[in-house]
């Protein structure tokens, strides 16, 4: 008869096993309170995501919201404004991607891909000023989009940066349309 190459497995060996295992099942259950811990808490999560009733800002007018401890501008731009973003060449921006969350990150700057799809009137963006985070003047500046008096940085009517110390356009928050009127930001 042939010497077989296995060894039954002795009780000493299942011992070692199930030792292990409880070991690895404790350490897990102590460690995750740690773990949990670190997830957002109740008020963080809620400020997530809002809605805003865009069906009440008029043609020329701008309205202001929080969102995530952040300002959101929103504007609802005149056929003047439209046209003059429009005009501008992507060569003369100092920026040129669109820093819009809703396109792929290497989106032009053109004021469609800054704009809202299907409204193009209709402009949303983050409130900061991506030099030094101050919060821009509406309607002000040397191209009639936003000016931030701090360092002195001028966005045209479409949130890109046209002159002044700021690297990048204003950022474009993620948004949409859950129904006629009323936008999502989130």
């Amino acid at each position: 008869m042939a010497q077989q190459d296995t060894v039954e497995p002795t009780r000493r060996d299942f011992l070692y096993i199930a030792t292990g295992a409880m070991g690895a099942v404790g350490a897990g259950a102590l460690a995750w309170p740690f773990i949990d811990q670190m997830n957002p808490d109740a008020s963080a999560l809620s400020l997530a995501s809002i809605e805003v009733d865009v069906s009440a800002v008029e043609e020329g007018q701008s309205i202001k919201v929080m969102w995530r401890g952040k300002p959101v501008f929103i504007r609802n731009r005149t056929a003047k404004e439209i046209e003059e973003a429009n005009a501008v060449p992507l060569a003369d921006l100092p920026d040129t991607n669109a820093r819009n969350a809703n396109l792929a990150a290497d989106a032009e700057a053109t004021d469609v891909n800054r704009a809202v799809e299907g409204n193009e009137a209709l402009i949303v963006m983050v409130g900061v000023c991506t030099h030094l985070g101050c919060i821009p003047l509406g309607q002000a500046g040397d191209f009639g989009g936003w000016f931030c008096p701090c360092h002195g940085s001028h966005y045209d009517t479409a949130g890109r940066i046209r002159k002044g110390p700021a690297p990048e356009n204003l950022l474009v928050p993620p948004f949409e349309f859950i129904s006629e009127g009323l936008i999502q930001i989130g």
